[in-house]
């Protein structure tokens, strides 16, 4: 799902809020091409990552009342980085799916963006391209959306035309 704050604004950092959303929808691959050194070594583990079940909620029309629409796994996780002190940053994450191994990377890079000497260079490194490849996404969806699209004042002049020949003869 693309989000609002996915358009980053002229000159304005990235809050921790918008970019663990980012981190959650993160694939795998964009994480562990972003983060190779800093996941060779163990983190030190405050929940390991685990699967579970999550309550999705849905509205009618977009704006009436919730309902539970169905259980979607979960994993998430919480870690500090090795030799980090007990007053480093918490590094945490949910990420769909069982994939323990991409909600550590999502919980591993909402650490070292805690760190202000490291956000620069992973927003160029990771948030920039994991926008523009959510960006690419959102566009195939809308293009795959688009061709099931249905024109109904064009279905009605072609079935009145239609009839209209008909009559004629």
């Amino acid at each position: 799902m693309f989000q609002s704050f996915d358009n980053l604004g002229v000159q304005r950092p990235t809050t921790r809020p918008e970019w663990m959303a980012l981190l959650a929808r993160a694939p795998q691959s964009l994480l562990d091409g972003a983060l190779p050194q800093q996941v060779s070594t163990a983190p030190q583990w405050l929940r390991k990552p685990e699967a579970g079940l999550m309550m999705v909620q849905g509205r009618a029309g977009g704006t009436g009342e919730r309902f539970n629409l169905g259980e979607i796994t979960v994993t998430r996780c919480a870690l500090r980085l090795a030799g980090a002190d007990a007053h480093a940053p918490v590094g945490v994450a949910y990420v769909l799916g069982r994939n323990h191994r991409q909600a550590q990377l999502a919980a591993t890079a909402d650490a070292l963006l805690q760190d202000p000497t490291q956000r620069d260079a992973l927003e160029d490194k990771l948030l920039k391209p994991l926008r523009e490849h959510l960006q690419q996404q959102q566009a195939l969806r809308h293009e795959r959306a688009l061709t099931t699209k249905v024109d109904f004042l064009t279905v009605a002049r072609e079935a009145g035309s239609a009839d209209d020949e008909g009559d004629e003869a």
